[in-house]
């Protein structure tokens, strides 16, 4: 019994944060991902590069670099054949 007046009292249980990619809405339990995962996350093809959108020029996320997630955060892929287009 308690176990459960632990989590009845509100031990601390990881938010949900809701991002996008490609359009399409996910929920994830982690604070911070790398590029590799959010692609996974998404099925994103591994050598497609992604991309945070944001106000100005849209920010290049690379496979291992590590973001701290907010909701709202909009990614999108591009396939490699597309750059210098």
């Amino acid at each position: 019994m308690a176990e459960n007046q632990n989590v009845a009292q509100g031990e601390k249980k990881p938010h949900d944060v809701v991002i996008f990619i490609d359009g399409k809405q996910f929920k994830v339990e982690m604070e911070f991902m790398n590029g590799a995962q959010i692609k996974a996350l998404g099925g994103v093809p591994s050598d497609y590069q992604l991309f945070l959108e944001q106000k100005g020029e849209d920010k290049p996320i690379s496979d291992a670099q590590s973001i701290k997630l907010e909701n709202g955060m909009h990614f999108f892929a591009v396939p490699p054949a597309t750059f210098g287009s």
